[in-house]
């Protein structure tokens, strides 16, 4: 590995659990930022057609080998470090439970909302005398070129996507009671995870125009008459990610250039 970026790319990517093996890396990179180390090293990656892949940088959420919980990330690392490297767009895969009844295990959904459970988590940026306070715009978290591009993307691939929904981000890494998610639906919330926040706020913060793109790996607690099994649930990630890896085959990322936010 080597010590520090040598390019600037403007694609950058977020995977979590089951995102690990989609896009082999040619290089990787460890990097420090002001605020810490990130979850791993940032691996460069091709997205894209193979006759005209485009350049992008890869980091794993929860640490390569997976080993980082979802409270205890560096979310203002990861993002810092991905800024640092030029990142401008931001896609972000999540595992995801179902919470509405018409999203099916192995679905994909790029979600336009979301609702933050957690607490306790480093949040902002706007974080002591040294960093300038910013009050972000977010009433529409995801709603840049990034996101359009993903539809593009999943409509050339011919991969189903579910266009709306609403996650819910809870603290984990226990899964929830049948209770909170009958609370998360009454709320609104279509899907939940555990890593949605702060991640999107602080992409926002870094000026980085976000997308989320949820692989639904099982119904949410108490929607099943059986229990959640991490067998079953890694099994059905990977068949999630296998569209996921269908669909970034065809990124096209002549979108709009640059960010969104302060």
């Amino acid at each position: 590995m080597n010590a520090q970026p040598l390019a600037q790319h403007r694609l950058g990517l977020i995977g979590g659990t089951g995102a690990l093996t989609l896009l082999p890396a040619s290089e990787q990179y460890v990097v420090e930022t002001r605020w810490g180390a990130p979850s791993s090293a940032l691996s460069k990656v091709a997205v894209g057609p193979n006759d005209a892949p485009e350049q992008a940088w890869m980091i794993a959420r929860h640490g390569d080998p997976h080993r980082i919980p979802p409270h205890r990330v560096n979310y203002r690392a990861n993002i810092q470090a991905l800024k640092d490297a030029g990142v401008r767009q931001l896609i972000a895969i999540n595992a995801v439970g179902g919470i509405n009844a018409d999203f099916a295990v192995g679905d994909l959904v790029l979600v336009d909302q979301l609702i933050d459970y957690t607490w306790g988590r480093a949040h902002t940026f706007s974080d002591g005398p040294e960093h300038p306070l910013a009050h972000i715009e977010f009433a529409q978290p995801f709603d840049g070129a990034t996101r359009t591009a993903l539809i593009r993307a999943a409509q050339a691939a011919g991969v189903a996507l579910h266009l709306s929904g609403c996650y819910g981000a809870t603290q984990g890494p226990r899964l929830e009671t049948a209770a909170e998610i009958l609370r998360l639906k009454r709320d609104g919330c279509d899907v939940v995870g555990m890593t949605g926040m702060p991640e999107a706020a602080l992409a926002r913060e870094a000026g980085m125009d976000c997308a989320c793109l949820c692989v639904v790996a099982n119904p949410a607690a108490g929607l099943s008459t059986e229990a959640i099994s991490m067998e079953a649930l890694h099994a059905a990630l990977g068949e999630g990610m296998k569209q996921v890896g269908r669909l970034l085959a065809h990124w096209d990322g002549r979108v709009e250039q640059g960010g969104v936010g302060q």
